[in-house]
């Protein structure tokens, strides 16, 4: 567990990762991210049913949303496209529940302070009544310092979502980072 998690920073009540986002498994991402390559998004789920909590009931899949300008310029939204193809293998209704309309700048190289800061206030929930006393399980592609899944998830609460559980297909390993190591 990282550190923001054994302290509880997060705003999710818990997160599930099918691996780490290093090797094959980030250059399957990248393509079916970047590259467009929307096939891989039925691989990609099988991977997130392999990490879906079975001890868990859900009553709504939560796709993480995008900002529309970046949505136009990809074509597409990946965590979209995974939710539906899990909810069409768990029969749980997969519902775009949040918005972001609010774009920030990219999280990548940002710092853990300056992502969470980045994304403060950037999701808002667009349909309450699919929220509201629900157990929710948010969707993305990967899980970095859970900045966005936990801002997603403070909005959806504040919304009146009962808990929110986090999958993804890879998280990178926070564990141990530089200084933690000590002599």
């Amino acid at each position: 567990m990282c550190a923001l998690c054994r302290n509880g920073f997060q705003s999710f009540d818990s997160a599930y990762s099918y691996g780490f986002y290093e090797g094959r498994l980030q250059k399957l991402i990248h393509l079916f991210k970047y590259r467009g390559i929307y096939p891989l998004a039925e691989p990609l789920a099988d991977l997130l049913m392999i990490a879906l909590p079975r001890q868990r009931a859900f009553d709504a899949i939560v796709p993480m949303p995008i900002h529309w300008g970046k949505r136009w310029r990809r074509g597409f939204n990946q965590s979209l496209l995974l939710a539906r193809e899990l909810s069409r293998r768990t029969a749980i209704p997969a519902v775009a529940a949040v918005s972001r309309p609010r774009r920030g700048v990219p999280q990548a190289g940002l710092s853990d302070h300056d992502r969470r800061a980045n994304v403060r206030g950037a999701f808002s929930v667009v349909k309450p009544a699919e929220v509201q006393g629900r157990h929710l399980l948010l969707i993305d592609d990967v899980l970095t310092t859970g900045a966005t899944a936990s801002a997603c998830a403070a909005a959806l609460k504040k919304g009146g979502a009962a808990s929110v559980t986090a999958l993804t297909v890879a998280r990178t390993d926070r564990r141990f980072q530089v200084g933690d190591i000590r002599r």
